[in-house]
């Protein structure tokens, strides 16, 4: 009878150590799912369960991938020394999480749509939802190793710090549990219940019960990496012995006599280092002997040592026995000085030694950190090259490391496997990846008199039955509807326009601008000009003298500048000016222009211009591929506009959403549509005007018409259950038709 588990299939794709794996659950192109592994070679494999050779490979990390976690609708999230995480479908890049100051050892995918969890050397803990950090945990005082979900509401974090803490995904950390001595590297969460297993760098595999460590279990290997409860409640384990042991309660399951004896003799023979601080503080002398052992043991898991011939012992109890069972014998210092394991941290990994290196007297000290793994040349050669020292000390470097680590291997228990998470090597905490930050959408729009704050939202009618305006024929036929909405082909700009309002305003404020900044009637009279070819039909073309004199005025301090402002939103619609302005050659001053305007803390009226000047910019060509080229920057600084509660702010910030939604349609840029997504879904949870809402309906259907990645994405970000609400609205009709459109195909 064969308890145990055979060997199927060994894959490889990865050109260094594996340091993680993760099941993609099946989905109807893959009905028995898929299986990731993240790599030290920066890289993710996902294979199929019956082929030895990778179905892709995902690249994109700069530093090995050490975590990996599976969501919903083939949705993969990755965490990396790199200092970042990211979000995967299926063979792309959706999502960079960027925010952490150290590697990132753990992340999880929440069952609430659109969360995440990822922890940190940095000792925090954050959530992320639609790609951006909602909130930050603290309270570990080293490096988080291991997460685990234990409801929607609830997780459990563990630390190198050796505990274990509860936490309210609102923040608020509700205990925090003791019992391991060392880092505590993996947890993992029984199923339907909230107890849980640990296990880390004290040799321990450790079970708790109602918040309670009910078992201990003793393993002949110093460093236990990862466990993982299976579903019928068996605990695997991994440790530095290369070893996977499954524990059970199940009799059926049970190993027979002769291998659980063999546990138990490998167990007895183990050497357990004093260091490590595993057996609290020993001291030889003062031990009693063998007779210590008549005495039963007062709860399971307690270790008493005994010395005997001169040997010091460890024994631990079990109370299902009734007996002590030797788990193994101490043995001498092994000639490191660390405490704890005999690994020292630095920059958030874990080496055998770092030393801290005087290269001459007066200058400034540096550390060198150093596995017994590692040759010691080449981490000579590393150190002098990441700390521009002179090449001529590599002997001496090299010798000082082979003098201080002389004849040093590591104890028989943890030998030759350095630490999979860290390996060796050198880290470099400044390589964090560049790619641009997650933005996401941020709400302000309208016209009218002419106050840009005010509150007429009109939109100039653009023909016959228009959804936007409202205007002309359009009536909502509620029999059968058809979809009029989307996908968007067009741009949606703001054309409504008051020249003589604007030019009024312009002159009034002309008149207290300083020396510097003032106009002369000469250059009014141009820009009354230009209002005038930009806002008939574009048949006349603005002069270069025109687009100069609007160049100086747009430059006006922030609290004049507005009137200026609004006629850059009118004239950038003509081709002429929009190529000028968009051209290769000028375009980045005038991209800085406008984003100066949309800060926070900025005047409304300059943010609502602003905001509707870039969504102008899409009537042609030339502002098209600026905005696109552009996009990270612009959505990144748009999104900031959703905090305040003007509605025509709102309608801007919706309506440039919407725009680039068009353009993303069309060259189908899906990286660029999960920006576009998650600005979507951040905005839609402060907007409260409708005409708003409708534009990111209308910015929705267009992103994920036609493109059943942006429908996962979409879905994994549960976008579905923000817009369910707008599906009743009854006024205007057009918001709940749009809606119930956008619902049909998520």
């Amino acid at each position: 009878l064969n308890r145990g588990f055979t060997e199927m299939h060994c894959m490889s794709g990865h050109s260094n150590f594996v340091s993680c794996v993760c099941i993609i659950p099946p989905s109807d192109l893959y009905p028995r799912g898929l299986i990731a592994t993240g790599g030290n070679d920066h890289n993710i494999c996902i294979f199929t369960v019956d082929n030895p050779a990778p179905l892709y490979i995902l690249k994109g990390h700069k530093n090995t991938v050490c975590s990996l976690s599976s969501g919903k609708f083939g949705t993969l999230l990755s965490g990396s020394w790199d200092t970042t995480a990211k979000v995967w479908l299926n063979d792309r890049c959706m999502m960079t999480l960027q925010g952490h100051t150290a590697a990132i050892w753990a992340v999880k995918i929440l069952p609430e749509q659109g969360l995440m969890l990822t922890g940190s050397a940095d000792k925090t803990i954050k959530l992320w939802k639609a790609g951006r950090c909602e909130r930050t945990f603290t309270g570990h005082e080293d490096c988080v190793r291991g997460l685990a979900i234990l409801s929607e509401m609830e997780f459990l974090s563990c630390a190198n710090d050796a505990s274990v803490r509860r936490w309210y995904i609102s923040g608020e950390c509700l205990q925090v549990y003791y019992g391991h001595t060392n880092y505590i590297y993996s947890i993992s969460v029984f199923p339907q219940c909230k107890d849980f297993v640990t296990t880390g760098e004290d040799r321990s595999l450790r079970i708790w019960k109602r918040g309670e460590c009910a078992q201990t279990i003793r393993l002949p290997a110093q460093s236990v990496w990862c466990c993982c409860v299976l579903d019928n409640g068996d605990i695997v384990v991994g440790a530095s012995d290369g070893i996977i042991r499954v524990f059970t309660e199940s009799s059926e399951r049970t190993a027979s006599a002769e291998e659980i004896q063999a546990f138990e003799n490998e167990l007895s023979q183990a050497s357990i280092d004093p260091k490590t601080g595993d057996l609290g503080d020993i001291n030889a002398d003062d031990l009693p002997g063998r007779e210590h052992l008549k005495d039963p043991g007062t709860r399971d898991g307690q270790t008493r040592l005994i010395k005997d011939n001169g040997k010091v012992e460890a024994y631990q109890w079990s109370v299902s026995e009734g007996r002590w069972i030797k788990i193994g014998d101490v043995v001498g210092s092994s000639g490191a000085t660390q405490q704890t394991s005999g690994k020292v941290l630095f920059e958030g990994k874990e080496y055998d030694y770092v030393f801290t290196i005087d290269v001459n007297e007066s200058g400034p000290s540096y550390k060198l950190p150093y596995n017994i793994t590692d040759d010691p040349w080449l981490t000579a050669y590393n150190f002098l090259q990441k700390n521009d020292l002179n090449p001529m000390f590599l002997d001496q470097v090299a010798k000082f490391i082979m003098d201080n680590t002389k004849g040093q291997t590591l104890l028989s228990t943890s030998a030759q496997f350095s630490d999979p998470f860290t390996g060796a090597g050198r880290y470099v905490p400044g390589s964090s990846s560049g790619s641009s930050t997650m933005p996401a959408a941020d709400p302000f729009t309208g016209a009218g008199r002419y106050v840009p704050g005010s509150a007429s939202n009109a939109v100039a009618p653009l023909g016959g039955v228009d959804p936007y305006t409202g205007m002309g024929a359009y009536q909502s036929a509620a029999a059968n509807v058809e979809n009029i909405y989307f996908p968007k082909k067009d741009a949606v700009t703001f054309d409504q326009a008051n020249p003589t309002q604007i030019l009024g305003k312009l002159k009034e404020l002309n008149g207290n601008a300083t020396e510097e900044h003032k106009l002369t009637e000469d250059d009014l009279i141009t820009l009354e000009k230009l209002l005038s070819v930009t806002c008939n039909t574009f048949a006349e073309t603005p002069t270069p003298q025109q687009l100069q004199t609007l160049w100086r005025a747009v430059n006006w301090p922030e609290d004049i500048v507005f009137p200026a402002l609004d006629i850059l939103r009118l004239s950038i619609r003509h081709p002429t000016v929009n190529k000028n302005f968009c051209s290769e050659k000028d375009h980045v001053q005038f991209i800085v222009l406008l984003l100066k305007f949309l800060n926070p803390k900025g005047k409304q009226a300059n943010q609502l211009l602003a905001l509707r000047a870039l969504c102008n910019c899409f009537v042609s060509q030339a502002g098209q591929k600026l905005m696109m080229e552009q996009r990270g920057e612009i959505m990144t600084q748009a999104i900031e506009m959703k905090s305040g509660n003007n509605k025509n702010i709102h309608i801007a910030l919706a309506t440039l959403t919407l725009n680039y939604a068009v353009c993303l349609h069309k060259d189908n840029n899906i990286e660029g549509k999960a920006q576009c997504l998650s600005v979507i879904s951040t905005v839609m949870e402060v907007v409260q005007d409708l005409e708003a809402v409708f534009r990111l309906l209308v910015a929705l259907g267009t992103l994920i018409s036609d493109d059943t990645n942006a429908v996962q994405l979409a879905k994994s970000l549960g976008v579905d259950s923000q817009i369910k609400k707008y599906a009743s609205v009854s006024e205007p009709a057009k918001v709940k038709e749009c809606c119930r459109f956008v619902l049909n195909l998520l």
